[in-house]
């Protein structure tokens, strides 16, 4: 079958305007809790997730990472890039993620620090599109942060170079067992060149799929006087 051929048709729900939060980051998170099944907060909820994730694995289905989103940037000649990125935090300020400032998202983001993301979730028939102006995150944040991280994971924010070339798997692997043997029974500290962004939206569309291509489709715009301006797009 050629790649032109390969079809599918959105038939779960639609998209009303009277269904949209005001707040684009409250429809983002009633959304994101209807992906997860859940609708539960606190400690209840991480249980829940817990609990989904091992049920999925054990029935054998594909666990889809609902965090997993597009992170477009763009460097001073506005050459793009893309690549994805786990999302990490929502807040009323925007979207949380976290990565090496020295990688080439990074050196693009000092360079030019307007920004996309895209999370796209087909189970629900369901995009979000954000864009927006990035920065970074308070240094306290991005430490609190780290030191929530799995051991090997810390180990690993040190012993990658991100985005630079290495001699072969081999070196990458020696390097994380060095730094294995020197943080053993120690606190391991977060990297300088490694921490947090923020995304604060400047624009959010809401995609809902449709039949025959009749998609729901909704912009907020933020005004300046803070408030955010909804609108239905063509699809």
């Amino acid at each position: 079958m050629a790649i032109a051929d390969l079809r599918r048709e959105y038939n779960l729900t639609g998209l009303r305007r009277r269904d949209l939060a005001a707040d684009p980051i409250a429809q983002f998170q009633r959304w994101f809790d209807q992906a997860m099944g859940a609708r539960a907060s606190g400690r209840i909820r991480k249980i829940f997730i817990k609990l989904y994730k091992k049920l999925l694995l054990a029935s054998g289905a594909e666990l889809l990472d609902l965090t997993a989103m597009t992170l477009a940037t763009a460097d001073k000649q506005g050459r793009p890039s893309a690549r994805v990125v786990l999302l990490k935090g929502v807040d009323q300020r925007g979207f949380i993620f976290f990565t090496n400032y020295e990688s080439r998202k990074g050196q693009e983001l000092a360079e030019n620090p307007h920004a996309a993301l895209v999370l796209y979730w087909p189970e629900q028939e369901r995009e979000v599109c954000i864009a927006g102006e990035i920065s970074p995150l308070p240094p306290a944040e991005s430490d609190a942060y780290f030191r929530s991280r799995p051991h090997g994971s810390r180990l690993a924010a040190w012993a990658s170079k991100q985005s630079t070339d290495v001699k072969d798997r081999a070196a990458l692997e020696e390097r994380w067992r060095q730094l294995e043997a020197q943080y053993t029974n120690k606190e391991i500290p977060r990297p300088p060149f490694w921490g947090g962004y923020l995304l604060s939206p400047a624009r959010m569309e809401f995609w809902q799929g449709r039949p025959n291509r009749l998609h729901d489709r909704f912009r907020y715009s933020r005004q300046p006087d803070k408030t955010w301006l909804i609108e239905r797009l063509s699809p």
